[in-house]
Protein backbone atom coordinates (compact mmCIF):
# COMPACT_ATOMS: atom_id res chain seq x y z
CA UNK A 1 0.00 0.00 0.00
CA UNK A 2 1.26 3.48 -0.86
CA UNK A 3 0.44 6.43 1.39
CA UNK A 4 0.89 9.98 0.18
CA UNK A 5 -0.12 13.43 1.39
CA UNK A 6 1.85 13.39 4.66
CA UNK A 7 3.85 16.38 5.91
CA UNK A 8 7.10 16.40 7.88
CA UNK A 9 7.38 18.79 10.80
CA UNK A 10 10.86 19.51 12.16
CA UNK A 11 12.75 18.02 9.21
CA UNK A 12 12.58 17.41 5.46
CA UNK A 13 13.16 14.41 3.24
CA UNK A 14 16.17 14.47 0.92
CA UNK A 15 14.94 12.85 -2.29
CA UNK A 16 18.45 12.33 -3.70
CA UNK A 17 20.01 10.64 -0.68
CA UNK A 18 16.71 9.18 0.61
CA UNK A 19 17.14 10.26 4.20
CA UNK A 20 15.92 12.70 6.83
CA UNK A 21 17.76 16.05 6.88
CA UNK A 22 17.48 19.49 8.48
CA UNK A 23 14.70 21.62 7.04
CA UNK A 24 15.46 24.97 5.41
CA UNK A 25 15.22 28.10 7.60
CA UNK A 26 11.64 29.40 7.81
CA UNK A 27 10.17 26.12 6.56
CA UNK A 28 7.61 24.74 9.03
CA UNK A 29 6.20 21.79 7.11
CA UNK A 30 7.69 19.83 4.23
CA UNK A 31 5.73 17.46 2.00
CA UNK A 32 6.78 13.84 2.33
CA UNK A 33 6.94 11.68 -0.81
CA UNK A 34 4.76 8.61 -1.07
CA UNK A 35 5.62 5.87 1.43
CA UNK A 36 5.32 2.21 0.47
CA UNK A 37 4.06 0.17 3.43
CA UNK A 38 5.00 -3.48 3.05
CA UNK A 39 3.79 -5.80 5.83
CA UNK A 40 6.66 -7.96 7.06
CA UNK A 41 6.52 -10.78 9.60
CA UNK A 42 8.79 -10.33 12.63
CA UNK A 43 9.98 -6.90 11.47
CA UNK A 44 12.66 -5.29 13.64
CA UNK A 45 13.65 -1.62 13.36
CA UNK A 46 17.27 -0.74 12.73
CA UNK A 47 18.74 1.15 15.70
CA UNK A 48 20.16 3.85 13.40
CA UNK A 49 16.71 4.67 11.90
CA UNK A 50 14.47 7.31 13.42
CA UNK A 51 11.10 5.91 14.46
CA UNK A 52 9.04 8.89 13.33
CA UNK A 53 5.59 9.18 14.89
CA UNK A 54 2.64 9.84 12.59
CA UNK A 55 -0.16 12.03 13.97
CA UNK A 56 -3.60 12.80 12.55
CA UNK A 57 -3.18 16.56 13.11
CA UNK A 58 -0.42 18.99 14.07
CA UNK A 59 -2.06 19.34 17.47
CA UNK A 60 -0.29 16.45 19.11
CA UNK A 61 -2.60 16.35 22.07
CA UNK A 62 -5.33 13.77 22.12
CA UNK A 63 -7.33 11.83 24.62
CA UNK A 64 -5.76 8.71 26.03
CA UNK A 65 -7.51 5.65 24.75
CA UNK A 66 -7.94 2.44 26.70
CA UNK A 67 -4.60 1.26 25.24
CA UNK A 68 -2.79 4.19 26.88
CA UNK A 69 -1.90 5.92 23.61
CA UNK A 70 -3.12 9.26 22.33
CA UNK A 71 -6.07 9.08 19.94
CA UNK A 72 -4.12 11.48 17.68
CA UNK A 73 -1.18 9.04 17.27
CA UNK A 74 -1.41 6.56 14.38
CA UNK A 75 1.88 4.63 14.10
CA UNK A 76 5.65 5.06 13.80
CA UNK A 77 7.50 5.00 10.48
CA UNK A 78 11.21 4.12 10.33
CA UNK A 79 13.13 6.83 8.44
CA UNK A 80 16.79 6.65 7.51
CA UNK A 81 19.04 9.41 8.81
CA UNK A 82 22.75 10.16 9.16
CA UNK A 83 22.12 11.92 12.49
CA UNK A 84 21.40 10.19 15.76
CA UNK A 85 17.70 9.25 16.05
CA UNK A 86 17.54 10.99 19.45
CA UNK A 87 18.36 14.33 17.80
CA UNK A 88 15.13 14.11 15.78
CA UNK A 89 13.19 13.23 18.91
CA UNK A 90 14.52 16.35 20.64
CA UNK A 91 13.47 18.46 17.64
CA UNK A 92 9.96 17.02 17.80
CA UNK A 93 10.14 15.65 14.26
CA UNK A 94 6.89 13.98 13.21
CA UNK A 95 4.78 13.12 10.20
CA UNK A 96 1.34 14.74 10.01
CA UNK A 97 -1.73 13.69 8.08
CA UNK A 98 -3.28 17.16 8.14
CA UNK A 99 -2.11 20.67 8.94
CA UNK A 100 -4.14 22.87 11.25
CA UNK A 101 -2.84 26.16 9.77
Amino acid sequence: MYVYGLFLEGAKWDMDDKLLVEQDPGELYCPMPAIHFLPTADYESLPEDYQCPVYKTSVRAGELSTTGQSTNFILSVDLQTEDLPDSWTLKGTALLCQLND
